[in-house]
């Protein structure tokens, strides 16, 4: 028999999504998801005149040149 209820996981992930469509990933409770979902995307926030107008986020392992080459 399946199991039909989504586990601790899923239902994390599940809220970290609804934070994104939310705007709200500048909060100490998004960086406690991050933590717990072991993230390593990247995350987006587009701000005109105090406003968030876009959020988004990508998923995905990045190689330690990529990253390098952003900070430069």
């Amino acid at each position: 028999m399946k199991d039909t209820e989504p586990n601790m996981e899923d239902r994390t992930f599940a809220e970290f999504r609804r934070k994104i469509r939310e705007a709200d990933l500048l909060s100490a409770a998004t960086e406690k998801l991050l933590r717990s979902l072991r993230f390593s995307g990247r995350l987006s926030v587009v701000v005109q005149n105090g406003s968030i107008l876009k959020s988004g986020y990508e998923e995905g392992y990045f190689r330690r040149r990529q990253d390098e080459r952003m900070i430069s």
